[in-house]
């Protein structure tokens, strides 16, 4: 094609584009213009105006009592102080699904217990979420049920037919499990479950069985009181026993901090003054009362009162101390509670492996709370609380109910002595962790062989008994909480862990 051809059909092109610039710019654009025009116009005859939210938060839960706070008008009031509008829905408890919500952007937030977030964790083989603050801990909202006359104590399901009756992946679950830990039932089977849908499911497999089977019932309030209307049944253990087992916390997804820290600082601090509010026990009974009406539920004031008996709620200060940044010798670190349920989640074979590797640290962001420094709830400002034994006079120790023989290795003393070996002491110091994280008061009962002299067997019993007793002590355990005795010798060289409670 010439020179000439070429220009030809550039100046031709130029004219087509000249064209279709001058048909947008004088008929489309200004159709365009007036369609935003108009759309604008329509906003405004609307009522249409800015947001006077910020941000927005969508937060994961389920139907519990402990988090009546969240879904009070209360913290509602105080996100909108905040400028945060809060989103909240209820999975059902379905804690795969709330991990998986958090993962892919469709939770900011939610609530885990402790034990629910290590085990998910695990499961998924990940850790998309953290740890942000302390909720409340249950101290008797949870417990095991059973007929006295069939299970008079916690030594009694240590039989193969017994069996938990409970919800899987719930904090019924973890109670089972931590009684399976802390306790001798080796005679249990290997799968000792009985799984059923929920705590009402629960109940319904009590009324449809026969005094006489070897079932425990594994739930929480406000079935328990329920249930111990039949003069018959009885707590066989409860979640007070055991603290920091079961523990609520507040979590947040990794990009969600990493996007917003600071609305999680808000939300955060919207609760914790939110929860201030209920820090009287009548306030929170009636808290309870209204929350559980909205989901068609009438609590009995009975019913109310034993559910705010027996849970915890954490305050501002108290959840400082949990996250090291303040002193506080009457509450672990959550560092420790973390690995402590961890530990119990894989010696029962809930988990295979540590979702941390090790790393306890790495479930939770107490760097939130240095952006909280200084916030006080109230003028007075609040305590920490804790929950000690109280010293008990010799008739009180001599007339202690015995529940249970402690899980403990085998000690071995040096041939007719009360010297402890090496390989004794590595086992106290993980026994003196498990004690400490029991409320129970512990008999250290001392034993030794028959051959010889039965006055210096007696002698030595009690020797090694106190030793024990002076060795967990050393090393933590509160002394007010030990007795240590020498029993007739057995032939036995071992030392037993009896844990008691006062009788009532």
């Amino acid at each position: 094609m010439s020179k000439a051809k070429l220009l030809a059909v550039a100046i031709v092109w130029l004219v087509i584009l000249g064209f279709g610039v001058g048909v947008w710019r004088f008929v489309f654009a200004p159709a365009v213009a007036k369609t935003q025009a108009e759309r604008e116009a329509e906003e405004r005859q609307r009522g249409g105006s800015e947001s006077l939210y910020r941000s927005q938060v969508k937060l994961a839960l389920d139907g519990f009592s402990g988090y009546a706070v969240l879904r009070s008008p209360e913290f509602a009031e105080e996100m909108r102080k905040t400028g945060v509008r809060l989103t909240i829905t209820d999975d059902g408890a379905d804690y795969p699904a709330r991990l998986e919500a958090l993962r892919r952007g469709d939770a900011d937030m939610a609530v885990f217990t402790i034990d629910a977030l290590v085990k998910t964790s695990a499961d998924a083989g990940q850790l998309p979420a953290t740890i942000v603050a302390l909720l409340d801990e249950t101290v008797g909202a949870d417990a095991i049920v059973a007929y006295k006359e069939t299970i008079p104590n916690i030594d009694a399901l240590n039989h193969p037919d017994t069996r938990f009756v409970l919800t899987p992946d719930s904090p019924s679950e973890t109670l089972a499990r931590v009684v399976m830990s802390r306790f001798q039932l080796d005679q249990l089977a290997s799968d000792p479950f009985t799984k059923v849908k929920d705590a009402a499911a629960v109940v319904a497999r009590y009324k449809d069985a026969r005094p006489v089977d070897r079932l425990a019932y594994v739930l929480w309030e406000p079935y328990v009181t329920q249930m111990l209307k039949n003069p018959k049944v009885h707590v066989v253990v409860d979640s007070s026993r055991f603290p920091a087992a079961i523990t609520d916390v507040l979590v947040a997804s990794d990009d969600f901090v990493a996007k917003n820290r600071g609305t999680v600082v808000d939300v955060v601090k919207a609760y914790f003054q939110a929860n201030y509010a209920f820090r009287e026990e009548a306030a929170r009974v009636e808290l309870v009362k209204r929350d559980a009406a909205k989901s068609g539920t009438k609590l009995t004031s009975e019913e109310a009162e034993r559910l705010v008996d027996g849970v915890w709620w954490k305050n501002a200060r108290e959840n400082l101390a949990h996250m090291g940044k303040a002193d506080s010798a009457s509450l672990p670190l959550l560092e420790d509670m973390i690995a402590s349920i961890t530990a119990v989640l894989i010696e029962t074979g809930a988990i295979a492996a540590d979702p941390t590797d090790g790393n306890p640290n790495y479930l939770y962001l107490a760097s939130v709370w240095d952006d909280l420094q200084g916030f006080q709830p109230g003028a007075s400002g609040e305590e920490v609380r804790g929950v000690r034994l109280p010293a008990l006079t010799d008739k009180q120790w001599n007339a202690l109910t015995a529940v249970g023989t402690a899980r403990a290795p085998t000690l071995v003393f040096a041939r007719g002595t009360d010297r402890l070996t090496e390989r004794s002491q590595s086992q106290l110091d993980a026994l003196a962790g498990v004690l400490a994280s029991t409320r129970y008061y512990v008999t250290v009962r001392g034993n030794a062989s028959r051959q010889g002299d039965l006055e210096a067997n007696k002698r030595l019993a009690s020797q090694r008994a106190k030793a024990v007793e002076s060795y967990l002590v050393s090393h933590g355990v509160d002394k007010d909480r030990l007795r240590a005795i020498g029993v007739d010798p057995s032939g036995e060289t071992s030392v037993t862990f009896v844990l008691g409670e006062p009788s009532y």
